[in-house]
């Protein structure tokens, strides 16, 4: 019973079913099935998507269904996670946000679910953020990476404004700072100072993971 439900669990991602992703988390931990089995098949499931997608076998609207079934799933178990008293063993963590301007979402929320499938703990901003907001949240949670989006070309100096405003707040040593988004190009970030440029959401990750040497 326990490997058909983690099965299905898995599949529903892989499938973008996110009410069945919800329903089959909830009959897990119903279950008392370990949540730790229930976040290795959604892991699984998502790094597949992710993997083809970075290959080409999938397209976006693929990618963004199957994050859509993760994000749904990952509450339900984590809360489980939390009532326990456990604590996730996290790779580091990473703030993460869209700049100032901007409202566009999809590939951030794609990212930040993938991290967090990945091991990591993001802290999701959200959309339109200030640096202001960005420097506050980086004093607070002293994280390792920020990742920072932007899908206009209007706005993509807004992440050499966040840089710069870490950088007078004294929080640029040690801290990591990758871009994306349509309106970023490598030489882009080069210029802004950044310390990376991922295109994709997948590779957004790997750049992450990179960067931390883990």
């Amino acid at each position: 019973m326990e490997n058909e439900i983690l099965a299905k669990l898995g599949k529903a991602v892989k499938e973008y079913d996110a009410p069945g992703a919800a329903a089959l988390a909830g009959q897990a931990m119903e279950l008392g099935i370990e949540p730790s089995l229930a976040l290795d098949a959604l892991t699984e499931s998502i790094r597949e998507v992710g993997d083809a997608f970075a290959t080409g076998e999938l397209f976006l609207p693929e990618l963004v269904g199957a994050a859509e079934a993760m994000e749904a799933a990952m509450p339900i178990v984590e809360k489980v996670i939390k009532q326990r008293g456990e604590t996730r063993a996290s790779a580091g963590k990473v703030i993460a946000g869209t700049v100032f301007g901007d409202i566009h979402n999809i590939g951030k929320t794609i990212f930040s679910t993938l991290l967090t499938a990945d091991g990591f703990e993001v802290i999701d901003l959200g959309i339109n953020v200030p640096a202001e907001k960005f420097v506050e949240t980086v004093r607070l949670e002293q994280p390792a990476v920020v990742a920072m989006s932007a899908l206009l070309t209007i706005t993509a100096q807004e992440q050499r404004n966040v840089i710069e405003a870490l950088t007078a707040a004294g929080l640029r040593d040690g801290l990591k700072v990758i871009v994306g988004g349509g309106a970023i190009s490598q030489r882009f970030a080069e210029s802004i100072g950044a310390d990376g440029y991922a295109p994709t959401a997948p590779g957004g990750v790997s750049l992450t993971r990179e960067l931390l040497q883990i």
